[in-house]
């Protein structure tokens, strides 16, 4: 307040003499670089901008003036006579002046004229560091993202490569499970019919029952039927009930038998169909937009995403604890993948921890579905935490397999890709990753 006060004075005592009010067409070139100039300008009215040109290249605009702004501060207050920018009028430009033959009024009482325009030489000076930090920090981020982009396009072209090799071996592999399929089921029918009920149910549903289910199951059927602990272990995982039909009891040891074989070659055709996906999704590891193929549930995709983990979370406690969601349009691949990157980060951290625990929640709120997945694993110090999602950062030392420092890069272009956002917060106790999807109401807005 001070200093507009100053301000104001200044002004009613230097800039209000009609004599000393000049107007400026758009174009023209109040200051030039390095040319003489012995006034002080004060903008009534308009918009200028001041260039610079280093050793005679082209000029680079450097600051722009308004209303109240003082121009040429620098050649007047320091005596050179010598305009450090060339200054271009942008439009009609109204201009009151003082130049170095102006006497100080009243210089007893107030000092001379540099004393009493201390409040504007030190505002300017303020005014002009304010802007060499403001056009810093927009030249480091834009260093940022050059460099980001040429990270991605790297990437992208590495990624290229590798997913075609790896689309010739998938193709393969799916072939080969469907034919396997048709094969093993026509054998079965011919030659053991009654067990091909045990492999059908394996190949059509594959095993849903969770870690923790199958756990307290085996121990129900063991008290119940007086079965033998693996046994009893084999035909939780296969039973989606608390008692087992007497289908299963008659030859326990056959029917698990070829019911895992199904169950194997259901998890076969699962993965190999998630493969493609996923190679799809290297692919466009450089792209920032996203394929939404589908109206879906997000539980669904977190199950899926789970049941294709099973080797990984055998000894991992998975809590899971799902909302009502609406549907959500999107690739249910690319979902899958960002719950598998997660939590197989969560899995490779946990290898330490005893009893590891993973939890996954979801819920609405505000247009937004939110899912939380959690850990019990060690604290990501900050460091890490700001470089998590950075493409070719990794705390995997060695070997290929998920240790590109890929996964978390990939999972962020998904979710930037249908305007969510990810965030990660750890501490002694507990690792969350946060997820935010926008859905769309009823009108189709997000």
């Amino acid at each position: 307040m001070k200093y507009q006060s100053d301000l104001d004075t200044l002004v009613r005592r230097y800039f209000n003499q009609p004599e000393r009010i000049i107007t400026v067409e758009k174009g023209t070139t109040l200051l030039e670089q390095n040319g003489y100039n012995d006034r002080l300008y004060y903008v009534l009215s308009g918009e200028l901008a001041g260039y610079y040109s280093y050793l005679g290249e082209d000029l680079i605009k450097v600051f722009f003036a308004g209303d109240g702004a003082f121009i040429g501060v620098h050649s007047f207050f320091s005596g050179t006579w010598t305009a450090s920018s060339t200054v271009i009028a942008q439009s009609q430009v109204k201009l009151a002046w003082v130049d170095r033959n102006i006497a100080a009024i009243d210089e007893d009482k107030y000092g001379p004229l540099t004393a009493q325009f201390a409040p504007v030489i030190m505002n300017e000076l303020s005014r002009r560091q304010r802007r060499a930090t403001q056009e810093a920090l927009a030249k480091e981020k834009a260093i940022q993202k050059l460099n980001l982009a040429e990270q991605m396009t790297t990437l992208g072209q590495l990624a290229a490569g590798i997913a075609h090799e790896l689309n010739n071996a998938i193709g393969v592999v799916s072939s080969k499970t469907e034919r396997l399929e048709t094969e093993v089921m026509s054998l079965l029918e011919e030659m053991h019919p009654e067990a091909s009920q045990f492999f059908d149910l394996g190949l059509t549903q594959g095993q849903k029952v969770s870690s923790i289910e199958a756990r307290k199951r085996s121990a129900l059927f063991e008290r119940k039927y007086g079965l033998s602990k693996p046994i009893a272990k084999a035909l939780a995982r296969a039973v989606l009930a608390d008692s087992i039909p007497s289908q299963w009891l008659a030859n326990p040891k056959e029917a698990i038998r070829f019911w895992q074989m199904g169950r194997d070659l259901h998890d076969l055709r699962l993965a190999s169909h998630h493969t493609v996906g996923i190679v799809k999704s290297v692919k466009q590891l450089g792209r920032s937009d996203i394929d939404q193929e589908e109206d879906l549930n997000i539980n669904d995709s977190i199950h899926r995403a789970v049941t294709l983990m099973q080797s990984d979370l055998r000894r991992v406690s998975v809590r899971i604890r799902p909302a009502e969601l609406p549907p959500f349009r999107g690739s249910q691949t690319e979902l899958a993948q960002i719950w598998i990157n997660i939590i197989k980060n969560a899995c490779d951290a946990m290898m330490e921890t005893s009893d590891p625990e993973i939890e996954i929640q979801t819920k609405v709120s505000k247009q937004r579905v939110l899912i939380t997945i959690s850990n019990n694993g060690p604290e990501i110090d900050e460091a890490t935490r700001r470089q998590i999602f950075q493409p070719n950062f990794t705390t995997k030392k060695g070997g290929l397999s998920f240790g590109l420092g890929l996964g978390l890069s990939i999972v962020r272009r998904i979710i930037a890709g249908y305007g969510g956002s990810i965030a990660v917060k750890s501490n002694a106790e507990k690792t969350i990753f946060r997820i935010k999807l926008p859905i769309e109401d009823e009108h189709g807005q997000a």
